[in-house]
């Protein structure tokens, strides 16, 4: 009988070792561990068809490129389901109510206008989904909520910029206001354009007002050139602000235009031509900046759409970057532990350049103040 002993022993030690492997086998390893990817459901909230969907191509293919990126590395996997807004509050809610209760998604992206994220916002914010803005840039946006947050630039930022360095360079005093009253957005924008006017005690000769689709500007613009303005600060969406632009050349107004952000797309460009030289805003977003980052998306991004990105898709690009290192930091697809993560992000390197978050989820960092000479956007000296 003891002869026999050794061979239990050895027999109890392999099945041992074969139990253990076998539970090696099949455990569940930790997300984002050994090989397994956390998975990234993500909602996208984007204006592709009617008025503004140019605005909504450039953010979508920024984040469709983004994504092909970040899953090529293998520790996320990101799943981008997209939802049109076309640019309307009723059917932005309706689409982050099904994100949020149907697809189930971790976190949303979008919408594209800040009208959108007025009801959008609250609505994710209550369910507890962070959501972060990539084009919005009216006041408030972050304040909506502590799920809430943006990494565009808002018009209280490049706004101050862009007239402060008109102001210097054409010894601007008296200058006249255009704007969108119909829209969050430009109203916004004219109301951080009013604040910087009385700040630099600039005399406001006029402010006039248009809607979102108007065709004829004449009224307007003839009113404000009897007037004799050292500068016009217009703020409008670009197919609005275009038209303004191509009325006011062929009206004979030669005066510098400050734009709002809605006037940082290459549609004003290519619809109002020429029109637009002289146009002034601030951004931060510079396609022909001499930083390896930007070269190396400006080239992946060409290849891919055949055409350069503009502000729209490069704040998409680092948007969808920046929540895919929250992602990370959560170690799993928790809205909660995404969320605060996001918050925690601060000095991230992207094509914008450095970016943070401030305490309230908006976004901390200088933008650029750019001009159009030769139909194509130039660093403003």
């Amino acid at each position: 009988m003891h002869e026999r002993k050794p061979v239990r022993v050895l027999l109890c030690a392999a099945a041992a070792i074969v139990a253990l492997v076998a539970g090696t086998t099949h455990a569940q390893p930790p997300a984002g561990k050994r090989g397994t990817p956390i998975p990234a459901k993500i909602g996208v909230i984007s204006i592709l068809s009617g008025a503004g969907a140019a605005y909504g191509e450039a953010i979508t293919n920024g984040f469709k490129l983004a994504r092909d990126e970040i899953n090529a590395k293998g520790d996320l996997r990101v799943e981008l389901i997209i939802e049109d807004s076309s640019g309307k509050q009723e059917q932005a809610l309706a689409a982050g109510q099904k994100l949020i209760n149907s697809d189930r998604v971790t976190a949303i992206l979008g919408p594209t206008l800040s009208t959108e994220m007025k009801v959008v916002g609250p609505e994710a914010d209550a369910s507890g989904v962070p959501i972060m803005g990539t084009s919005n840039t009216a006041q408030g946006i972050p304040q909506i909520g502590k799920y809430v947050f943006r990494n565009s630039i808002p018009e209280s930022q490049a706004i101050p910029a862009s007239i402060g360095k008109a102001v210097k360079k054409y010894n601007l005093r008296k200058v006249a206001l255009l704007y969108g009253n119909d829209d969050v957005f430009t109203k916004s924008g004219f109301d951080t354009m009013k604040e910087v006017s009385e700040k630099m005690k600039l005399s406001v000769l006029a402010e006039e007002t248009f809607q979102k689709g108007q065709a004829d500007y004449k009224a307007q613009l003839t009113k404000i050139k009897s007037l004799s303005p050292d500068a016009i600060f217009c703020s409008a969406l670009y197919e609005e602000g275009a038209v303004i632009l191509s009325q006011a050349r062929k009206m004979g107004i030669g005066v510098p235009f400050v734009g709002g952000n809605g006037f940082n797309s290459p549609k004003v460009i290519e619809i109002a031509k020429e029109a637009a030289d002289g146009l002034i805003v601030a951004t931060p977003w510079f396609g022909d900046k001499d930083d390896p980052k930007v070269k190396a998306f400006v080239a992946k991004y060409s290849k891919a759409y055949g055409k350069k990105p503009d502000q729209f898709a490069a704040q998409a690009y680092d948007g969808l970057y920046v929540l895919a290192e929250a992602f990370r930091r959560a170690g799993k697809p928790d809205r909660d532990a995404v969320r605060d993560a996001l918050a925690g992000i601060r000095d991230y390197d992207g094509v914008l350049g450095r970016f943070s978050f401030t305490e309230e989820g908006d976004v901390s960092m200088e933008p650029n103040v750019l001009v159009v000479r030769g139909g194509k956007f130039q660093l403003f000296q």
